[in-house]
Parts: C-alpha cells; structure tokens; sequence
C-alpha cells in the first residue's frame, strides 16, 4: 500500500462520525447497510451521513453497490486489510505476534 493512500485512509477515520460509520459498517460485514439504516443507526442526518460516506469511500474504506432501489455500503475488508498490515509489518523488528484468544499482541 502506498504511503499516500494510508495518509488519506487514516485521515478519513480521524474524524468521530466517520470512525463510526465505519466500525458499524465491519460489524454489518458483508451484507452492509443502506444510508438509511445507518443514519438512524448513528442519528446522523442524511447530509451529514452522505459527505462522511463520500469521504469514506475516497479513501477507499468503503465501497457501495445499487441493490434494487437502494444502495448499499459496506466496509471495503480488504483495504482496512491492507492498511492493518502497513501498519504492522515492522513491528517488533520483524518478530512474530503472539495470539490469544481474539487478541493479537506484538512480541516487544
């Protein structure tokens, strides 16, 4: 992953109402939400929701798709996938992680 593309990733999750539109998205996993379900879901107003999922998805953390007369967004794993592991391939100096349980914990 570029460096430019984890500036802007990070960016974009350095702001409350985007953080969790987000970490609600990885909860709804695959089958995603509407604009409606998570507007009500956060009490965010439509327009509020609308730019922080249009900032969402220029960073490429989430990605939507028309299903019938609604569109959908859902959590783009595979970036937030890609920027975790930038985030971590030099930690400890290359050692590995232990993991416990659900938890992963680095070595240092």
């Amino acid at each position: 992953m570029e460096e430019q593309h984890v500036v802007r990733s990070l960016a974009a999750l350095a702001q409350t109402h985007r953080l969790r539109v987000f970490r609600l998205l990885v909860v709804a996993g695959q089958q995603g939400m509407t604009p409606g379900a998570l507007a009500e879901s956060l009490e965010l107003p439509a327009a509020t929701l609308s730019f922080h999922l249009k900032e969402l998805s220029h960073a490429g953390l989430v990605t939507q798709e028309r299903v019938s007369r609604n569109v959908v967004y859902r959590a783009s794993f595979d970036h937030m996938n890609d920027l975790l592991t930038y985030l971590t391939e030099n930690c400890c100096q290359g050692a590995e992680c232990s993991v416990e349980g659900t938890t992963t914990t680095c070595a240092c």
